[in-house]
Formats: C-alpha cells, sequence, structure tokens
C-alpha cells in the first residue's frame, strides 16, 4: 500500500491552530463536568426527596402497626389480669382513651374547631 498525505485518509487528527494538542480532551472533560454538575443540582434532590417519602411512609407504616400490635397485647393482658370479662377492659381503655382524647383537645389552638 502506498502512504498518503490526505489527512482524511490518515487516523490521527492534525493539530488545530490557535488550540492546545489536547484540545479534545479539555472539551471532553469540560462536557463531562458540566454534565456532572447538572445532574448533581437537579438528580440529587430529586432521590434525597424520593428517598424521605420513601422511608417516612415506610416508618408510618411500621409504627402504625406497632401500636396497632401495642393495643392488641394490652387488651389481651388486661383481659388475663382482670377477674371479670373483657366488657371491664373495654371500658378501662376506654376511659383511658377518652382523657387522653380530652387533654389533646384542651391544647388545640384556639379557633380551631370552628
Amino acid at each position: 500500500m502506498s502512504e498518503t498525505n490526505d489527512p482524511v485518509e490518515r487516523s490521527e487528527s492534525l493539530p488545530v491552530p490557535g488550540l492546545p494538542v489536547d484540545w479534545h480532551v479539555l472539551a471532553t472533560e469540560k462536557v463531562v463536568a458540566t454534565v456532572d454538575t447538572v445532574r448533581v443540582k437537579t438528580s440529587g434532590p430529586a432521590i434525597k426527596i424520593s428517598r424521605m417519602v420513601v422511608y417516612g411512609i415506610m416508618a408510618a407504616f411500621i409504627g402504625l402497626m406497632a401500636v396497632i400490635l401495642m393495643l392488641i397485647g394490652l387488651v389481651r393482658l388486661l383481659n388475663n389480669v382482670l377477674p371479670k370479662d373483657v366488657w371491664l377492659v373495654y371500658l378501662i381503655l376506654g376511659g383511658l382513651f377518652l382523657a387522653i382524647g380530652a387533654f389533646l383537645w384542651s391544647k388545640r389552638p384556639q379557633g380551631a374547631a370552628s
């Protein structure tokens, strides 16, 4: 094969006047840095917010399950401890929840119920 001086057929690139020899590497690094900066400023907060939402929902679900299981356990414990039927347990827990509700109702902001 014969060698040619045609720059189109050669695989190496020719230097561009006024630019450094590794201008294509510098341009690529600049584009990659810009894309990374945009990704960090846009996707980063979105990922954090979505993680907080998912973890918050999971924590609320687990907390709700824990409260329900504790109430079931409390009813069963009081039913075993108290000598009467289960109506006494319901009466005690009803009174307890009534007292808690009345306390929370007294702490509400004025005008919130109107």
